[in-house]
């Protein structure tokens, strides 16, 4: 990556790093208060249940919305148009499968992971031996894809150039994120989301104000001027196809992709942890509505900032700069208020990076202390706080591998890496959290195999796929769209396996719980009846 003056003309690097410095000290303090109270595995992994619905609405509205969905879905829309909004639509569905058919019953049966939602009425060992695996595989692929991003767009935006300084980035954004979940545990992350989606829902809504105020507030007169903008491809951003309908492959692609997206999200680890947070089933219900409204309105935003971005910046200079498309919300605050607003959205997009990243480290951490360590390791006879000391290594360690993974990937196709965790925790998690809430049969072999089979499948199927080899070389840039360069071993036609790996794990889900004769009937009863009830249910821990 070369400079930020070869791409954004303007900034100030000094400015920049001020704000990011500011927000990153203020952040701290609260986890250092936050941590007075973390003393238990209660407070540690759930915070102590002590945050009300829209705390925690907010909250999961700060973790969902990634530098992704700020940065990659504006790029988008200013380059595809109306193609680049479905991911919009996509991430927004994708909402109501969570609160419909997961939060209150996830909320009401479990305690403080997956695995304890899987284990309740079947084998420990094997169950949660299998979560842990499936929550750390769709953990690390988001991490990696935040690391590199993050490494990617603070580089992009301090002007910072060189191997090192970027690698020297990645780790700084590393080890703030670990002093996070060390210090404040899942309430000092909870706080750091809090502000972190007020900074960037406020952001966004300023700069779509200020977008709308250039075109009289007409939105019809923001498209045309995006349109004139765009040359001869202008009016193809206006409808379908311009991205996803060239060819049968393509509209394939996008339907498989539209898929892992809408059932991924009630798959994902570190969103589903949050509703453990809440004192009460009515506060989880709570806590999604508010995360919809939100999640909502941001991406209504993103249409604005999007089409904004292609009429003021123009699709040629947003594809010539430093990080092509994820540069269009940046060039877009530059061209609305000068270095002062670049500086704020550039701070407010790492804050997303920290919060989304610490969210996703105390995921994992939790998993494996608490499903591998506690229940197969000790045979779940471990003291608390024990237990809180293992999470605390393992996110110590996690994050240095993250660091380690974030520099390795820093060049790679950090859209490949997002969509592989979204379609893993469809294809591993959603299918053994349905059949495990709603089936009375669903027993041991049938978790095991949905599980392990859905993770296989997926991850082989993206291995082969042209998402890491065989994708032509784009002449412009002279590099190809894979993640590997100049080789071709891709035998699968499509950039996602959603559309095949999401229905084989609901079937090896069925036919491995039907050839076994395994099933505890007394067990379901009793969950089905805490799940629709919360009787029984993890209660609010106060101090």
């Amino acid at each position: 990556m070369n400079t930020l003056a070869a791409g954004v003309q303007g900034s100030n690097p000094a400015l920049n790093i001020t704000i990011f410095a500011i927000f990153v000290a203020i952040t701290l303090v609260i986890v250092f208060r936050a941590s007075r109270n973390t003393k238990t595995a209660s407070d540690y992994y759930a915070a102590g249940r002590a945050f009300t619905g829209p705390q925690n609405g907010v909250a999961i509205s700060g973790d969902y919305l990634s530098a992704a969905s700020f940065l990659g879905i504006a790029g988008a829309i200013a380059i595809n148009g109306y193609d680049g909004f479905l991911y919009s639509i996509g991430f927004l569905v994708a909402w109501l499968v969570a609160l419909l058919l997961v939060a209150e019953l996830l909320r009401n049966t479990g305690k403080f992971t997956m695995g304890d939602v899987l284990a309740f009425r079947m084998k420990q060992r094997p169950v949660r031996a299998a979560a842990a695996i499936s929550t750390l595989a769709v953990s690390f692929f988001y991490l990696l894809a935040q690391m590199a991003g993050a490494g990617g767009l603070v580089n992009l935006l301090l002007g910072i150039e060189g191997n090192l300084g970027q690698d020297l980035v990645i780790a700084v954004v590393g080890v703030i994120m670990i002093l996070y979940v060390l210090i404040g545990g899942m309430k000092g992350t909870t706080w750091v989301q809090i502000i972190k989606a007020v900074l960037l829902i406020a952001g966004t809504f300023a700069m779509t104000l200020w977008v709308l105020g250039k075109y009289g507030f007409n939105l019809s007169s923001l498209f045309q001027a995006a349109v004139d903008k765009g040359g001869q491809t202008g009016e193809a951003l206006l409808g379908p196809g311009k991205q996803y309908g060239k060819t049968g492959t393509t509209k394939l692609d996008f339907l498989s992709l539209g898929i892992a997206l809408v059932l991924g999200t009630a798959g994902l680890p570190h969103v589903l942890m949050r509703f453990y947070t809440v004192p009460t089933a009515k506060d989880a219900r709570r806590s999604v509505v508010w995360a919809i409204a939100l999640i909502g309105v941001f991406y209504l935003f993103t249409l604005v900032l999007g089409y904004g971005a292609g009429a003021l910046v123009g699709p040629d200079v947003i594809a010539k700069a430093p990080g092509t498309t994820n540069s269009a919300a940046p060039l877009l605050a530059l061209e609305l208020g000068g270095p002062i607003l670049l500086g704020f959205i550039a701070a407010v997009a790492f804050a997303t990076i920290l919060a989304v990243v610490a969210g996703l480290t105390i995921t994992a951490s939790a998993s494996f202390a608490h499903d591998v360590y506690a229940n197969v390791i000790k045979k779940g006879k471990t003291a608390p706080d024990s237990e809180v000391r293992v999470a605390r290594i393992t996110a110590l360690v996690i994050g240095a591998v993250a660091i380690v993974g974030g520099i390795l990937a820093k060049n790679q196709n950090v859209a490949f890496l997002v969509a592989l965790a979204f379609a893993v925790a469809a294809s591993a998690n959603l299918p053994t959290i349905l059949y495990s809430l709603f089936w009375k049969r669903f027993n041991t072999q049938g978790a095991l195999w949905s599980i392990y089979g859905g993770l296989s499948v997926c991850v082989v199927l993206i291995v082969f796929s042209p998402a890491v080899s065989g994708k032509p070389v784009d002449p412009k840039t002279g590099k190809s769209a894979s993640m590997i360069q100049g080789v071709d071993f891709h035998w699968f036609p499509l950039d996602n396996p959603g559309i095949v790996s999401i229905p084989v794990a609901f079937l090896l889900g069925w036919l491995g719980t039907v050839l076994s004769k395994e099933h505890n009937q007394k067990k379901y009863a009793e969950m089905e009846v805490r799940s629709l009830t919360g009787a029984g249910a993890e209660k609010a821990v106060r101090h």
